[in-house]
């Protein structure tokens, strides 16, 4: 499967829904490059994201000031709640499974290009590529200078000649600061996470981009240069799920969305995702859903 093949939730597709409703007009400024949200609501959350997994083409920043979320980001289930900044890179996948009904935030989201023209060649570490993505929980004060360097590039947004420099400055300046508590944290981060929490994590990023092509967990334990068994033993150890129960559920999730966002028939699905036959892949699909694939389908 190729990304192209996900259902997907642009900036344009962003900008049409707020220019829909009226309530959400309020607090939120897109054009075709950038998104500043001062009011993101659970209903907002709902319309966007809980019709499946999907996927962002452009990097966003969510930061929760009231209520909780609970999404799937890049396959890894998520609590996100008040004080919490959630990163997602480029071509991330997420889905929310719940959000509480006073669920309040703040949220940003750029192209490639603008994100470029804003960082210019010094490149912050966060956010250079190597992290799908990352969640941080800050201190008020932290949220507190954040929210004001968001606040004044939304009301410079809404200026009827707002200048350029001033918007890509302060764009840079928010996104050198989100660097700047994410090198804070990481110390920390890395110093809790054990060899076998940092080998599970490197597992599930591997998982997430090879599952269509690696049913088993032997290239996994390949490309990790241990055993098979010692990956199955780490892998249950740390997230109570066999390895082959996070490949199985990878790949159960791309094909889903295949099935519901594109017209392919069962054999080219079956061919794409490296099953030996359309026969085989239907008795997958029916063993970890119920569902034959034409019926998930329909």
């Amino acid at each position: 499967m190729i990304m192209a093949d996900l259902q997907q939730f642009t900036l344009a597709q962003l900008k049409e829904l707020i220019e829909s409703q009226d309530e959400y007009l309020m607090g939120n400024y897109i054009t075709q490059n950038l998104a500043i949200a001062r009011n993101i609501q659970l209903e907002l959350v709902r319309k966007q994201f809980t019709s499946g997994p999907t996927l962002m083409p452009e990097m966003r920043i969510l930061i929760i000031k009231q209520g909780w979320t609970h999404p799937v980001v890049n396959l890894m289930q998520r609590h996100i709640s008040e004080g919490d900044l959630m990163f997602l890179g480029p071509n991330g996948m997420i889905e929310f499974l719940d959000a509480s009904p006073d669920v309040r935030g703040i949220g940003i989201s750029m192209s490639a290009d603008l994100f470029s023209l804003a960082i210019g060649n010094k490149m912050p570490q966060a956010l250079d590529g190597h992290l799908r993505d990352f969640q941080l929980h800050l201190e008020p004060q932290q949220l507190s200078f954040l929210d004001k360097i968001h606040e004044l590039l939304y009301q410079q947004m809404q200026q009827r000649e707002s200048n350029p420099q001033v918007i890509l400055h302060l764009i840079s300046t928010f996104l050198w600061q989100v660097d700047h508590l994410w090198h804070e944290c990481e110390p920390s981060r890395l110093a809790m996470q054990s060899h076998n929490q940092q080998m599970f994590t490197v597992f599930v990023q591997l998982v997430n981009q090879q599952a269509h092509a690696w049913h088993t967990i032997e290239p996994y334990a390949s490309r990790l240069c241990i055993t098979p068994r010692y990956l199955s033993t780490v892998v249950k150890q740390v997230s109570g799920k066999t390895a082959k129960q996070w490949i199985d559920e990878a790949l159960v999730t791309r094909i889903k969305i295949d099935l519901k966002h594109t017209g392919k028939p069962n054999a080219q699905i079956a061919d794409e995702m490296n099953f030996p036959n359309p026969s085989f892949f239907v008795k997958f699909f029916k063993r970890m859903t119920g569902m034959t694939p034409s019926q998930f389908r329909h």
